[in-house]
């Protein structure tokens, strides 16, 4: 099921690899970001050049755009009574961020590692609308001590902005992958600070990424939370809600990098 999951998904993306548009996102790294944040309700109607963020569950997330696309991240087979998503990006260094079976109905499955082990998936998906592509960095193994390019940072390049989700992240992205990156103008971030990469390393990581919005993820209770939060406060605004969504666009963005703490919940088509 899985190899012929790589087979459908190369295919395409080798395509469009041919006759990339450039990433904005590297283009204009330095680029800086205006004002603040606005309240939403899941699968309203959207604004130009506005994408909503739903925060559903541990490290999945669903991005919804203003022309209907949506695509969801780390996805383990299940997002809650809604349709199925148009994209998922999937990592596995636990099940917990994939599933072995995801619907056939799905149009874009993207696996954040290749079926070669050791090698960089390069995902490069341009849906007009949105961008896909993906960073690999290593991970773990209880066998081999670190598997090479076991996980994929995944950016979706959408209304003017720089989505990333940083995955099942074990180390610290090197230089070139920084580089890679680009600009990210919202990150959704792993905070455990045990299963994914420790939390002194993820602060300095989302210190240097400087992104104008941090969503944690990957916790495991208020306690954990709690602990990031108190690392993150003396350069960052702290902003909690009790919603498990926010909209955002280039236009909205907070004036300082600000720390939002959404709540997971399932989602249910209103």
């Amino acid at each position: 099921m899985i190899r012929l999951l790589f087979c459908f998904m190369l295919l395409p993306v080798a395509a469009i690899a041919q006759d990339r548009r450039p990433s904005h996102c590297i283009a204009i790294a330095e680029a800086p970001g205006v004002e603040y944040l606005q309240y939403a309700a899941f699968a309203d109607p959207l604004d130009d050049y506005t994408v909503r963020l739903n925060y559903v569950d541990h490290s999945m997330f669903l991005i919804e755009t203003q022309g209907g696309l949506r695509a969801v991240t780390d996805y383990n087979g299940f997002i809650g009574s809604t349709r199925l998503p148009d994209i998922v990006t999937m990592n596995r260094a636990h099940i917990s961020h994939w599933t072995p079976t995801p619907d056939a109905a799905i149009p874009y499955v993207l696996p954040g590692w290749s079926e070669t082990v050791g090698a960089p998936v390069g995902h490069y998906l341009d849906l007009g609308e949105m961008l896909v592509r993906s960073v690999s960095t290593d991970i773990r193994s209880s066998a081999a001590g670190v598997e090479r390019n076991g996980n994929s940072i995944f950016v979706f390049e959408v209304a003017g902005l720089c989505i990333g989700h940083l995955g099942h992240l074990h180390f610290e992205p090197s230089a070139e992958q920084y580089a890679a990156l680009g600009r990210l103008d919202v990150v959704m971030a792993p905070v455990d600070g045990g299963l994914t990469v420790d939390l002194p390393t993820m602060i300095r990581v989302l210190q240097r990424l400087r992104s104008s919005v941090v969503i944690p993820m990957h916790w495991f209770g208020p306690a954990s939370l709690e602990v990031f939060i108190a690392g993150m406060e003396a350069d960052f605004d702290i902003d909690r809600r009790d919603e498990s969504f926010l909209e955002v666009s280039l236009n909205s963005l907070p004036g300082r990098p600000t720390v939002v703490v959404l709540r997971p919940s399932y989602l249910t088509e209103p």
